[in-house]
């Protein structure tokens, strides 16, 4: 049995939600999201909270129930508070800084890196060696962060790189004489 999703999703006042069919509306004070439930799954509105069930007792039906729980879970979280991952460069030279919406990083490359926010993603620069990403869907919220650091990762003999707010970077040894 899936533990999570027996669990009923709260609806917070604010937050209106529309089932049409398989495809779940959440809107709130931050935007509009909407996903397809699989069709294993039945979703069911009962007052302020969101409740899941399984159609019939498949593997996949198994599978679907704790996902399409914890997707509609994330829809709302998004919707009210938002989503937020920060980066951090870390290298003599590394920085950021805004052109406009788009973000500019000096990375070490003979240019510059102009990345563009998808829709619904905004940037933000607290200091030249910090990136905060911020949205209402945290997959495109941790996404864009992937991509971000995908373009210099942090290496592991000086931990330059592009890394998250927290990560520990795994340091080799270099070569001795």
């Amino acid at each position: 049995m899936s533990r999570i999703g027996k669990k009923a999703v709260a609806v917070p006042s604010g937050v209106t939600v529309t089932i049409d069919g398989q495809t779940v509306t959440v809107k709130g004070p931050k935007g509009q999201l909407a996903w397809t439930v699989a069709e294993e799954i039945e979703i069911k509105q009962e007052g302020g909270e969101l409740t899941l069930a399984k159609r019939q007792d498949t593997q996949r039906a198994q599978a679907m129930w704790g996902l399409s729980r914890t997707l509609v879970a994330n829809m709302v979280q998004g919707v009210t508070q938002g989503y937020e991952q920060t980066l951090e460069l870390v290298g003599v030279g590394y920085r950021a800084a805004m052109k406009g919406q788009a973000l500019s990083m000096q990375l070490g490359f003979s240019h510059d890196v102009d990345i563009p926010p998808p829709a619904g993603i905004t940037f933000v620069v607290p200091k030249q060696t910090e990136i905060k990403i911020s949205g209402i869907d945290k997959q495109m919220v941790g996404e864009t962060a992937a991509r971000i650091r995908r373009i210099r990762p942090p290496e592991p003999y000086k931990g330059k790189g592009v890394r998250y707010a927290g990560e520990k970077v795994r340091r080799k040894e270099g070569k001795k004489k």
